[in-house]
């Protein structure tokens, strides 16, 4: 599919962002001035947004509860341009949160509480096996951008679903400390990984020096697709035909919680709309860039 208005059904985390932020450098104890936002996140939200902005239709698969916060957050997302019918709503699930503490010297901690998307497990699913997406013997065709809030379980479940058999999967882990959970998508026919250093190194059980090095061991273990990337240092994408590796632009780091989500969300529209393979690389990296440097909307 292509176009400006190509679908792209995005599965994992909504939920309410609470993030502080200070221009100071941070430890733990730290207790500074700065400011405390409250926006919609969670992995897929964010790759959801940033594929509104480059005019795509992103569909959400989640749980949601269905108290005041949830209703607010459906609300948000409908007015960001995304289709929330088949968001699955709980009567007794909370909305799920994160909260973060960011410095001028990066992530200083988070908390991911997607309890309530945990619990839902594969009723968020629902609309690709009843026919309202699609089915198990009519799987949905088309782009599918799948976080690693799921449970290892559901995740499992989804690599081997017949629903899944026609998607162009693209995965992401929600955090390093979730990056073992994408091990059935290691050597998945139909999936592309986008990893950073740290969780490829994990991925793989290997210390990993570049995103070159990382790329070539995730290749070796089976994989069809991987982009890794690194920070300000080179980023790797590659295939078992070839490998790209380029170097972000420099920019002031002001924000770091959604960097990796803006790079997956961007080459994902940039293949999407046919791009080549170096020019999504380079527009991927380039809307990372400008995330991070906070001139773009969060």
């Amino acid at each position: 599919m292509s176009g400006s208005n190509t679908p792209v059904l995005c599965i994992g985390s909504v939920l309410w962002d609470v993030i502080g932020r200070s221009a100071s450098h941070m430890r733990q104890g730290s207790d500074v001035p700065g400011r405390i936002t409250r926006l919609p996140g969670g992995v897929a939200m964010n790759i959801a947004m940033t594929l509104a902005r480059f005019g795509l239709t992103p569909m959400l698969l989640t749980a949601i509860g269905r108290d005041a916060e949830g209703d607010e957050l459906v609300a948000a997302c409908t007015e960001l341009g995304m289709v929330t019918e088949h968001i699955y709503r709980s009567e007794d699930l909370p909305t799920d949160r994160y909260m973060a503490v960011e410095g001028a010297n990066g992530l200083i901690a988070a908390i991911a509480d997607a309890h309530s998307l945990e619990a839902a497990g594969d009723k968020i699913l629902r609309p690709l096996t009843n026919a309202s997406l699609g089915s198990e013997a009519i799987p949905y065709r088309g782009h599918v951008a799948l976080d690693g809030n799921l449970t290892q379980s559901l995740l499992e479940k989804i690599a081997q679903s017949p629903a899944f058999a026609a998607a162009d999967l693209r995965v992401a882990p929600a955090s390093p400390g979730k990056a073992e959970r994408l091990l059935p998508f290691l050597n998945h026919r139909r999936a592309t990984l986008y990893l950073n250093l740290e969780e490829a190194s994990l991925l793989c059980q290997t210390e990993f020096n570049t995103s070159r090095e990382a790329a070539i061991g995730l290749m070796s273990r089976g994989a069809l697709k991987v982009l890794v990337t690194d920070g300000g240092n080179p980023a790797t994408e590659a295939d078992a035909d070839d490998l790209i590796c380029q170097t972000p632009p420099e920019v002031l780091v002001t924000r770091v919680t959604g960097a990796g989500d803006t790079f997956m969300a961007a080459h994902i529209a940039a293949e999407a709309t046919g791009t080549d393979r170096q020019t999504a690389l380079t527009r991927a990296l380039h809307a990372a860039a400008t995330y991070v440097s906070g001139e773009t909307p969060l």
